[in-house]
């Protein structure tokens, strides 16, 4: 298993073009998973002169035109903007020819201060180790997750009800996680939080691949040390789309990112 930093390398071939090698092992079945795909994007753009000043990603919205495979890729990197406090840069990966994500990264400079105001308590769990690890074939997934193997994953048992064919249906569930490197987290592998496995679909009934049409995530602060608590929960679902809400906390209870996205979801037959 190589470390999280390992699978988000860049190597700058100059202008503004980094080479990349997109790691089998961040995957949700047969494809990358979309979090870490932004976060090799917003580490190209942290590499680039634009981050020279604004090491920190601050804001991300990707935009998934298809997926890429594992293996060599570029990352292209076009400033936009660079202010005295924020810089702003369009990012694409590109794959054989063709543009597979595309996002825009605002970068800037975190810290660890907590927050003036927050209406956001950090969600309930139990504690860490009486919560279920999810496994890299989990029950009633019906697909290989090898993200499993990487990222930590411990489920509240009230949210695996759909794994035993009794789905709960309130569009919520909430883990612990670490990174399984034993490294911290910071911004950039916050964007794999912020896309968390299993999809809230499965809570709601829906069986199957929910892939991510757009993704537009915020970095609050500079994560504490230790595990984050992640909550997802859906808003509405209906026309074979679903949007996906995801908050993390850090170990201090303080919202560190929150994310929300837009993916297709196979809905059963209307009568």
């Amino acid at each position: 298993m190589g470390t999280f930093r390992e699978a988000t390398a860049v190597t700058a071939y100059g202008e503004g073009e980094f080479g990349v090698t997109l790691d089998p092992q961040w995957s949700v079945g047969t494809r990358l998973h979309g979090g870490y795909l932004l976060a090799v994007l917003a580490r190209a753009a942290c590499e680039s002169p634009a981050g020279a000043a604004h090491p920190h990603v601050t804001a991300v919205s990707g935009t998934f035109v298809e997926p890429p495979e594992p293996g060599a890729a570029v990352a292209r990197v076009e400033p936009l903007r660079v202010g005295r406090s924020v810089a702003q840069v369009r990012a694409a990966l590109v794959q054989e020819g063709r543009t597979r994500v595309e996002a825009h990264v605002t970068l800037g400079l975190l810290d660890d201060s907590d927050p003036w105001w927050s209406a956001h308590e950090p969600v309930a769990l139990p504690p860490e180790q009486d919560c279920f690890l999810a496994p890299v074939d989990p029950p009633g997934a019906g697909m290989h997750v090898p993200l499993m193997a990487v990222i930590e994953e411990r489920v509240d048992p009230e949210h695996l009800a759909f794994a035993f064919g009794a789905p709960s249906r309130r569009g919520t569930i909430a883990s612990w996680q670490r990174l399984a490197d034993g490294s911290d987290w910071d911004p950039l592998s916050l964007l794999v939080a912020l896309d968390p496995v299993p999809p809230v679909s499965f809570d709601l009934g829906l069986s199957g691949w929910v892939p991510t049409i757009q993704l537009s995530a915020y970095i609050r602060r500079l994560p504490a040390p230790g595990p984050i608590r992640v909550r997802l929960s859906a808003t509405d679902v209906g026309g074979d789309r679903m949007d996906e809400v995801a908050h993390v906390w850090d170990d201090k209870g303080r919202l560190v990112g929150q994310a929300t996205q837009l993916a297709a979801v196979r809905l059963p037959n209307q009568p």
